[in-house]
């Protein structure tokens, strides 16, 4: 093995800013394709289209037969619109200002197009769109925060059109999401701008999103659309029109107005065309900016963004910000096809929540303002530890614009979308993340009105559950939330490590008693776990266990809604390794150390979902016991069995980036346990990863005889300096240095006694 000083000298090379061409070659690695297809809560449901890091546009292909992100492989391109979520479930959200180009006279119905040669890269999307040769276009996407830019290359003809659906969201079949109004105004024969109000989706409140959009080239027939099925009007020239009305009223017999709406009215669409004679100038480009404040609005993010007409120098501004990101984690060994899916999920990692900055329409603040947080429940445990090393800034101020929430709505969010809460899957995950930056001192927010919001998530019984806050009046007298109540379980779990988060910040705050008492509520996990079967078990108010009971059965079927089992989203099993916050009473369980290891081994004989979020702290468990080559087998297994360089290349639902932030962390041999101060030490796929730290440092993770064969860990030197312990503190990581891990083909007797870490109690 090399010295310690040169493995420094390694790293500081590493660490020199990335040439043109270097960050050139890691956006080459980026796959934008990876995890689109797939759909509902298998698939990973990405976005492959343009945009920039935690951008708000999402420049992207919708089809026929989307989900919610818009997207599938298979079925045809209605259009490009400038909005989506990525890798999420549910009922979705935006597909807003959907732009189809066309060739032949006006047609706004049945906008079905095959595609070819369709490619993606950071910051940039291309296809042919055409259901035959002779009326191709080549479409070629780019964005920034706030704006969406496109070439269109038509065919040599004298109608080309570019057809505008203000009116448009990712549909879903009609569930989900619904328009009640849409505007347009035709200012010239290059210029429009609008609006659109919309409700429904992950949250049911409305929402409104204005826009300013302008082409290169003046049109020589231009106006507005109304259409329904099967018919069309339209009104040319200048103007405004108004439309789209998908949720009409009407008088009951009683004269109350009451709201309706029907798959007919649904069809109803607002839009404008732009019509241009191409048989010469086969080019027509168009830029079109968003803003939740105003259409005036937009038109200063288009001024501010993107003020020329050189799309080739968009493209590459973009692509400037994804090589800064990228830049973050530097990678060496492992194969192509590794490096390639690490790129792609570091990539990925990078979508949101969406940085809204200078668009808080709904309230007056000088905060840092970040929408769709879509949900804090799949990316505390991953994505935002993740941020916490490499994106330190864009992490303080997420977490500010959480706290500047809470005390303009009253509580701080788990989900929030579109200015709205959205549905809550469990706890009061904003606990955590405040836990995490306190024990991390990630600092530049403000404490005590953190911890106002936090106290308020621990003590007050939500108003409305469903989009925040807690439900609590029984848990605090019972010391659990008992089966009367949805999801019970797991929020009893869920509730105890947000308890257990709050407990932190109090003791860091000094705050000695409140401490005392959080850390006292988060044992509550113990409430209902089941001796007898070894799992947590649902509970009557009286303390009666819930009868016909199995570990691993699992929630939801379809013997009721969704939202009412016991669990959300997986088996007791599964949720019963959730319990972060005290390993060691977790262990004492199960049989001790012994114990603990079968008792994981079974959840891993083919109970365990990597595709969702509550267990996936569960391979790093071993490392408790003693057993940190089990961490080391299953960590490498789940990396190889559910991550692949392809379409449906992730275990299921993205979730915002919590799954390909999973893998980065695996990939580079560490894993954080949210809102506690360490990171586990597992098998890197990579013979040195070097990561970004603030202040120009770089934390090192060398292995150089890491291979497929070398799985294991069996020995390790931080600085220089051999330790016996399968993870590194927060502190040690934060202050810069060296990880040398030696690998082999077969474990050994490293750290197979286990020292606790630091962990904030």
């Amino acid at each position: 093995m090399r010295s310690f000083r040169a493995l420094l000298l390694g790293a500081a090379l590493l660490a020199l800013p990335l040439s043109v061409q270097a960050q050139s070659e890691l956006i080459g690695k980026v796959d934008p394709f990876v995890g689109t297809d797939g759909g509902g809560v298998t698939g990973g449901n990405t976005v492959p289209g343009a945009g920039v890091p935690f951008g708000f546009v999402s420049f992207s292909p919708d089809t026929t037969n989307a989900d919610t992100h818009g997207y599938d492989s298979k079925s045809p391109i209605m259009g490009f619109s400038y909005t989506h979520v990525s890798g999420t479930g549910g009922s979705g959200k935006y597909g807003n200002f959907r732009v189809t180009p066309a060739v032949g006279p006006l047609r706004v119905n049945h906008l079905h197009f095959g595609k070819t040669n369709e490619r993606a890269a950071p910051g940039y999307y291309a296809v042919g769109l055409g259901n035959s040769e002779a009326e191709r276009v080549e479409v070629e996407l780019t964005a920034s925060r706030r704006v969406g830019f496109q070439r269109l290359t038509y065919p040599a003809v004298a109608e080309s059109q570019l057809i505008f659906d203000v009116s448009s969201v990712v549909a879903m079949r009609g569930r989900g999401q619904r328009v009640r109004l849409a505007k347009v105004q035709l200012i010239d024969d290059h210029t429009l701008a609008g609006e659109v109000t919309v409700e429904g989706g992950w949250n049911p409140a409305p929402y409104t999103l204005y826009f300013h959009a302008v082409t290169d080239r003046p049109a020589k027939a231009f106006g507005a659309w109304k259409a329904g099925q099967g018919w069309m009007e339209t009104k040319p020239g200048v103007g405004a029109s108004e439309g789209g009305v998908q949720v009409k009223s009407a008088a009951n017999r009683q004269g109350l107005m009451i709201e309706y709406d029907t798959e007919q009215e649904f069809s109803n669409r607002l839009g404008a065309y732009l019509t241009f004679d191409t048989t010469s100038n086969r080019q027509v480009q168009m830029k079109l900016a968003v803003s939740f404040i105003s259409a005036d609005k937009a038109r200063a993010n288009l001024a501010e963004e993107m003020p020329g007409w050189d799309f080739d120098a968009a493209r590459k501004a973009a692509e400037v910000q994804w090589g800064e990101a990228l830049s973050k984690i530097k990678v060496e060994g492992g194969t192509d096809e590794q490096q390639r899916i690490f790129y792609s999920a570091l990539y990925r990692s990078h979508t949101m929540p969406h940085d809204l900055g200078g668009e808080n329409v709904w309230w007056t603040s000088d905060e840092p303002h970040y929408e769709d947080f879509y949900t804090l429940w799949d990316t505390f445990r991953t994505l935002h530890p993740l941020l916490t090393v490499i994106q330190p800034q864009r992490q303080r101020d997420m977490i500010r614009s959480l706290i500047d929430t809470y005390k303009h709505t009253g509580w701080m969010p788990d989900a929030r979308i579109a200015g709205a809460n959205g549905m809550t899957q469990g706890g009061s995950n904003g606990d955590i993340l405040v836990a995490d930056a306190v024990v991390k001192t990630l600092g530049g927010f403000d404490l005590p009105l953190a911890y106002e919001a936090l106290r308020k998530n621990g003590e007050v019984d939500s108003d409305q559950p469903f989009q925040q806050g807690r439900v609590l009046k029984d848990y605090l007298k019972l010391g659990y939330v008992p089966f009367t109540v949805t999801r019970s379980a797991s929020r009893t779990l869920e509730y105890a490590y947000d308890d257990y988060a709050i407990g932190v910040v109090a003791k860091a705050m000094g705050k000695t008693e409140d401490a005392k008492r959080y850390f006292a509520r988060s044992g509550n996990w113990k409430n209902i776990w089941d001796d007898s079967l070894g799992c947590v078990r649902p509970r009557y108010p009286n303390g009666e266990w819930v009868e016909n009971y199995s570990c691993t059965y699992e929630y939801p079927d379809r013997s009721g809604p969704w939202w009412d089992a016991v669990f959300y989203e997986g088996n007791a099993l599964q949720y019963s390794t959730y319990v972060p916050q005290d390993v060691a009473g977790l262990m004492a369980k199960t049989g001790g150390a012994k114990g603990f290891v079968t008792w994981l081994d079974h959840l891993f004989d083919g109970h365990y979902s990597q595709g969702n979020e509550p267990d996936i702290l569960a391979p790093y468990l071993y490392i408790h016991a003693g057993r940190p080559d089990r961490t080391d087998e299953i960590a490498r297994t789940l990396m190889a069995k559910h991550y692949k360089l392809s379409r449906t290349g992730l275990p299921g639902n993205d979730d915002a980036g919590a799954m390909s932030s999973w893998y980065v962390w695996n990939a580079i041999g560490l894993y954080p346990n949210a809102g506690q101060p360490y990171y586990y030490i597992a098998s890197p796929l990579f013979t040195r990863s070097v990561v970004a730290l603030e202040g120009g440092k770089t934390f090192t993770v060398s292995a150089p005889a890491a291979s497929e064969a070398n799985r294991y860990v069996t020995a390790a030197k931080l600085n220089g300096k051999a330790i016996d312990r399968a993870w590194i503190t927060h502190d040690e990581l934060a202050r810069g240095g060296v990880l040398e891990l030696t690998m082999g083909p077969a474990p050994t007797g490293w750290a197979t006694t286990f020292t606790a870490p630091p962990n904030g109690q």
